[in-house]
């Protein structure tokens, strides 16, 4: 597993990491670490490729969840259903929080932009995992994680995703990305996630936030694209859990 995620430096008794597609089992379009089903994997190498990122971050993948996940905001408290049930197990949401050491979370993506949020500075520890893509950015992922996490001084990091090189959008979306978030998040047609995030953390309360800034479709030798790629790819994804 060497070489194959990206270790946050998270501020306080936290597990977070961002994957690559390195270090896993899987074959062809979805080579190697694939944690997804979706697009027609094999569900055993699939389940091989979480337990290989879990025995890395030393997170039971039995204490652990994932999502069925939407494109929305709902956030929901993690509850570990294990991370090699079926999927029809895992709840329906975008985002994940806990408070409770040694629950694992999961969530996958191939071009949305993860992120991790944590308390920090003394606080009790909390640590919420985001899965936002530009309909989750625009419908308020970020703020609705936010509030499930509640009050107290948090940080966060920013996981690799389509950059602003490489995400085009239509007008109508990119008017949604001005209004909310500023008119420097927009070169023309092309949307820049991570600024996004940034200004939604900060409105919520977040005293900063770090960067992966690695763009996933210009990176095909380390990054899953769902745009890059037609569809037909595999997942990368963020995981964490309180130590």
């Amino acid at each position: 597993m060497k070489g194959s995620f990206y270790r946050w430096q998270a501020p306080g008794p936290y597990r977070v990491a961002f994957s690559t597609r390195l270090g896993g089992v899987s074959e062809q379009e979805f080579a190697s670490l694939n944690l997804s089903e979706l697009g027609g994997d094999e569900p055993e190498r699939v389940q091989e490729n979480r337990a290989r990122l879990c025995r890395a971050l030393e997170i039971d993948p039995n204490r652990a969840t994932m999502a069925r996940q939407r494109h929305g905001a709902v956030a929901r408290l993690a509850e570990p259903v294990g991370l090699l049930s079926d999927s029809a197990d895992f709840p329906e949401c975008d985002a994940f929080w806990s408070e409770e050491p040694g629950v694992g979370m999961m969530l996958v993506t191939a071009d949305c932009l993860p992120i991790a949020i944590a308390r920090s500075e003394g606080e009790r520890p909390g640590l919420a995992l985001v899965h936002a893509g530009w309909r989750g950015l625009l419908e308020g992922v970020i703020e609705s994680t936010s509030r499930a996490l509640g009050r107290g001084r948090t940080k966060a990091v920013l996981g690799p995703a389509i950059g602003p090189c490489c995400f085009e959008v239509s007008e109508e979306v990119a008017a949604g990305f001005r209004r909310r978030f500023g008119r420097q998040v927009v070169n023309g047609r092309k949307v820049n996630l991570w600024l996004a995030a940034e200004r939604a953390l900060a409105a919520a309360g977040c005293s900063g936030a770090e960067r992966i800034e690695i763009c996933t479709s210009c990176h095909p030798e380390l990054f899953f694209s769902h745009r890059r790629d037609q569809g037909r790819t595999g997942r990368q994804g963020v995981i964490g859990a309180i130590e």
